[in-house]
């Protein structure tokens, strides 16, 4: 497998992750606090998920050099 296919794969697995992205919004239990005109978004579950996929991207990336 090509260095250009790893790419290629990597730029669908991105594309897949934005389009879910967009239908799920948040996940559950990131935290959203709303007082008065100002909302706090802190991301906890998403920032999980998303290390989670770039360690897995990145092990395979590994596995090919």
């Amino acid at each position: 497998m090509g260095f250009s296919k790893v790419f290629i794969t990597i730029g669908i697995i991105f594309l897949a992750i934005g389009l879910l992205w967009q239908f799920i919004g948040k996940l559950p239990g990131d935290i959203v606090v709303k007082k008065g005109n100002t909302t706090f978004y802190f991301p906890i579950v998403t920032s999980i998920v998303v290390s989670i996929v770039l360690s897995i991207i990145f092990y395979i990336i590994g596995r090919f050099r």
